[in-house]
């Protein structure tokens, strides 16, 4: 593998495969479980909200709805080793998200929690159920849904943005120590995309797309064996560009732009 190649295995055939997607009751979740179906892929779609998924099964023959909630650990341990026994997950999704604008003067400390159990402990659930069977057999593909708002700290973004954060950077580690395990990692990092998270915000929200534009560009990432798949490139590239200025400068126009 040269360093040009791809990071991943280029994944763009899916028919036959399994993919379980946490967080599959609406927006980026769902989807992504509808474009997949459409190749072929038997889509396994979990979430709190049964009626939802089974509405989601109902217009899409052949996947699988498990209900689900993402924080209660036995309920994962248990929802995944029932898959597992049906046979093998190709690739394993979590996408399951909780979102409040926030901001340090207004910090709300049981939110802030509920955002660290849902983004990010949730996804440890997952991964402690999903991994030892993927690197048992040498195959599969985790992807992480983080976000923009964890490259740096942003306002209104107090609770929502280090557990964003904290993604990538598991994305990375877990990159790294399962390359040679044959099992694959990508982080998604979506800008501002038109889902139930979003549709609070009273604020500005640029370059804003739909789900299904969101689920496009997930599984173009996937295909090319790309790492990180953010997207809109006309916004997230800009944030990108902050992640990399000095802290002085960094704060100065950030604050200026939205202070």
């Amino acid at each position: 593998m040269g360093f040009f190649s791809p990071l991943n295995p280029p994944q763009a055939d899916w028919h036959g495969k399994t993919v379980w997607i946490v967080g599959a009751s609406s927006g980026i979740g769902s989807a992504t479980a509808s474009a997949l179906h459409a190749r072929g892929a038997h889509v396994v779609v979990s979430a709190r909200n049964a009626a939802s998924l089974e509405a989601f099964v109902v217009q899409h023959p052949g996947c699988t709805a498990l209900a689900l909630d993402a924080t209660d650990r036995a309920a994962v341990r248990a929802a995944a080793a029932a898959l597992l026994e049906q046979g093998p997950l190709d690739c394993v999704v979590y996408c399951a998200g909780h979102y409040t604008a926030m901001r340090g003067f207004a910090m709300n400390l049981d939110d802030v929690l509920r955002h660290v159990d849902v983004n990010y402990n949730g996804a440890l659930y997952v991964l402690d159920a999903v991994v030892a069977p993927m690197v048992a057999r040498g195959q599969g593909h985790i992807s992480l849904v983080g976000s923009v708002a964890g490259f740096r700290g942003l306002p209104n973004a107090l609770a929502y943005g280090p557990t964003k954060a904290a993604l990538i950077n598991l994305a990375e580690t877990l990159y790294l120590d399962l390359k040679g395990k044959g099992v694959g990692v990508s982080i998604i990092n979506p800008g501002f995309v038109q889902t139930p998270l979003t549709a609070g915000n009273t604020f500005n929200m640029p370059a804003l797309i739909t789900p299904q534009q969101a689920a496009v560009e997930i599984l173009r990432g996937w295909s090319r064996g790309a790492f990180e798949i953010h997207f809109p490139k006309r916004f997230t590239l800009w944030l990108k560009l902050l992640r990399i200025l000095p802290n002085r400068l960094f704060l100065y126009l950030v604050a200026k732009a939205t202070l």
